[in-house]
């Protein structure tokens, strides 16, 4: 949560699963103390059947307000945020993949193909959690799949992969705004080209596994990308597109993310990994992608659905 500048205007949101009319009276219960400003008071973002989301504007000082964002998560399941109302909508938007922008772990569900789900997940998961060096723990994880047939690839992402729900929306209503939509992952090109696609994101960065025109040769093209290259990339785009970094929104869910997340005006965990979700400005736990857009104030009229 940033720090409540008394000289700044702020937005409290908060968006939970389903249909949820006292949502506005409990995020004004989080505000005593606080200057409700004149475009307040509570205004409802969303009632449909998926969620209802809904924010206030105020000044600080809110003595409980970051608190109490916690208990309200913890009690309502909602996913609440405390953003400055200043360059809210962003103009970037750069997500990581697997585990947010889609379901799976791709590199998780090819081992399943190799027979290896088991072994290559909890390689997966400890990474994920910060607790092995990224770089390594692909290299060990990737040598493992010598010998996978091409054609496994293919049918894994073809019978395995799926997209989160929202996250065509997000990237659609980003995009119809103007903002730049960039997929950086650690996985592979062979996934993020097609869920980029998929997805109407603009250009996509990943790792390149090497083959042999049949089969895996167990190794990835170097110079392996990943927290520090996720964070140069979002670093390039703010230079290419000569924004600011407070007009950007970077979401993931690992330790290979942190850096682009902290680094954001926005930095999103969704379904994250603790040490992603201490340290991310806000988080998604409860709801879908689309809270991204109710966070940045878009009305649920304002989304792009098709």
């Amino acid at each position: 949560m940033p720090d409540l500048d008394l000289d700044q205007r702020f937005v409290l949101v908060g968006v939970m699963p389903g249909p949820a009319p006292d949502l506005p009276d409990a995020l004004l219960g989080l505000l005593d103390g606080a200057e409700i400003t004149p475009e307040g008071p509570p205004r409802l973002l969303g009632a449909g059947e998926a969620s209802t989301a809904a924010e206030i504007v105020f000044r600080p000082p809110s003595h409980t307000a970051a608190e109490a964002l916690h208990g309200l998560s913890a009690t309502f399941f909602a996913d609440t945020a405390i953003l400055p109302l200043a360059n809210r909508r962003k103009r970037l938007l750069i997500s990581d993949m697997d585990s947010t922008i889609i379901g799976e772990e791709c590199l998780d569900e090819l081992a399943d193909f190799a027979g290896l789900k088991t072994e290559i997940s909890a390689i997966t998961e400890r990474a994920m959690r910060g607790e092995l060096n990224f770089e390594e723990a692909l290299t060990t994880r990737v040598a493992m799949l010598k010998g996978l047939p091409l054609q496994a690839v293919k049918d894994c992402f073809e019978t395995r992969i799926h997209l989160n729900r929202g996250a065509t929306t997000l990237v659609a209503t980003m995009a119809a705004e103007g903002a730049r939509c960039l997929l950086v992952s650690g996985g592979f090109t062979a996934f993020t080209e097609q869920v980029a696609n998929a997805a109407g994101f603009h250009g996509h960065s990943a790792n390149t596994l090497i083959d042999d025109g049949a089969s895996l040769t167990g190794k990835v093209q170097l110079p392996i990308l990943g927290r520090a290259a996720k964070l140069d990339r979002l670093n390039q785009a703010v230079a290419d597109l000569n924004i600011e970094l407070r007009d950007t929104l970077a979401i993931g869910d690992g330790a290979n993310d942190l850096a682009m997340i902290e680094a954001a005006g926005l930095g999103l965990a969704y379904r994250a990994k603790p040490i992603v979700a201490e340290k991310a400005h806000a988080s998604i736990a409860y709801t879908d992608l689309t809270s991204a857009l109710f966070f940045q104030g878009y009305h649920e009229d304002e989304f792009v659905t098709s």
